[in-house]
């Protein structure tokens, strides 16, 4: 319980940062859509005025069709960050800052064409100000890594549950180290060591289950630590049938520590506070 309230505030704190962020980043594509299109006017002003004495009428369709091509690339260097942005967080909050994204994408296309004085920015000026934000831009591809591996770190924590419900020993194994350490309510508060302890559970209660057993996992914090670990708090709640044929419902708060080898996470670490995860109850 204590573990999960600290690790709750952490991802607080982790997702005041990402506000903040998102603020920044939104200003920094602001002042660089701003500088791009002046510098754009600029570019075809500078063009009419050069071939204006030769050709008027040639003139004047090119500045008609320059103004045309000149957003295209705008509009390419938009979809990598917006698909950054939408990819910033992980979980149920994604739905969220999927609408947080469409809308700061709508603001940018409203964005004025001018500066606060109306008048154009220098081409020098203006190849300055692209290169600065392009700086604070990026952590972006970062955020999106470590989004994606909370979503690997989810998704292999719901396997791992799912062989024990099943009593799959075999896919528990794959998914563990074996010297998984452990704190469990089954071991009265001691730290087991290895897949032994385990694997009695498994031969003698886990695999002869035939009544259903559903698991959810509440609230699951994830905190990546470098590029091959990872840790994950959450609470489990066990829907099972008693001996009496009537529906339970257990609790337990839950710790796990992932380690990537060989491009495959493993569970080197657990911890369980609380009731005993059902059926061994």
């Amino acid at each position: 319980s204590t573990v999960a309230s600290m690790m709750h505030r952490q991802e607080t704190v982790e997702c005041l940062r990402k506000f903040n962020a998102r603020r920044k980043l939104k200003g920094a594509i602001l002042t660089t859509m701003l500088v791009s299109r002046n510098f754009s006017a600029a570019k075809s002003l500078l063009n009419k005025k050069s071939d204006g004495g030769v050709k008027p009428q040639s003139n004047n369709k090119n500045s008609l069709v320059s103004p045309a091509q000149e957003p295209a690339p705008l509009q390419t260097a938009m979809e990598p960050q917006t698909t950054v942005v939408h990819n910033a967080t992980d979980g149920i909050k994604g739905s969220t800052e999927s609408c947080n994204t469409t809308t700061e994408d709508e603001d940018l296309k409203a964005a004025p064409l001018r500066t606060g004085n109306g008048s154009s920015v220098p081409e020098g000026r203006s190849s300055r100000d692209r290169t600065a934000p392009s700086a604070g831009m990026q952590p972006q591809p970062s955020l999106c890594s470590s989004a994606m591996r909370k979503q690997e770190i989810i998704k292999i924590t719901e396997q791992l549950i799912e062989a024990i419900n099943n009593g799959d020993f075999e896919a528990y194994t794959k998914i563990c180290d074996p010297g998984l350490t452990s704190f469990e309510p089954e071991a009265l508060g001691n730290l087991v060591e290895g897949m032994d302890f385990h694997k009695f559970y498994f031969e003698n209660l886990l695999s002869k289950n035939s009544k259903p057993i559903h698991t959810t996992i509440l609230n699951p914090h994830v905190h990546v630590i470098g590029e091959d670990a990872a840790c994950i708090a959450y609470i489990r709640l066990t829907q099972y049938i008693d001996g009496q044929g009537r529906p339970r419902t257990s609790q337990s708060e839950e710790t796990r520590v992932w380690h990537r080898r060989d491009g495959k996470w493993l569970n080197v670490h657990y911890h369980c506070s609380g009731a005993p995860a059902a059926p061994l109850q």
